[in-house]
């Protein structure tokens, strides 16, 4: 599957992803990423800064989900896959680094970045949306600053 125009828009919109693994045990794993972009046409990649038992449950199960909105519009996307943890000695890395080096300008070091191949994409829509159908992004954004506290810059 690849990634769409709006997608990656998201992408570039959404402050944080959120990354869901799984242990052997099948406990469940979620865990809040910052420095993530799409790459190529059909992956998205993810550094890892301080994620070790994420990195454990992809060696050891490599489906994983990743999720993303935008906090505003309440729009984003869920997209399940397969992980690859990428190292320093892999062929991908120093390219797949230069792509997420250029959000942290070099402040977060990490050793590992998770390559996800796409398998599956599903929207996420706040259930506004669907409950009162009239409801306009423009009018979802302001309620979402009132929600959160957020005031308009003058």
């Amino acid at each position: 599957m690849e990634l769409t125009t709006e997608i990656k828009q998201y992408v570039n919109r959404s402050v944080l992803c959120w990354l869901a693994t799984v242990s052997t045990e099948n406990v469940p794993n979620v865990s809040p990423k910052e420095v993530f972009d799409y790459y190529e046409s059909d992956k998205i990649i993810i550094a890892n800064i301080s994620s070790p038992q994420t990195v454990e449950n992809i060696k050891r199960n490599n489906n994983v989900c990743v999720s993303f909105i935008d906090i505003l519009v309440q729009k984003g996307f869920q997209i399940k896959g397969k992980a690859e943890i990428i190292g320093k000695t892999d062929s991908d890395f120093e390219e797949m680094e230069k792509v997420l080096t250029k959000m942290t300008n070099g402040k977060f070091p990490f050793a590992t970045i998770t390559k996800i191949t796409i398998g599956q994409i599903k929207p996420i829509i706040a259930p506004k949306y669907f409950l009162y159908p009239e409801t306009t992004e423009k009018e979802q954004i302001e309620s979402a600053k009132k929600a959160y506290g957020i005031k308009n810059e003058l």
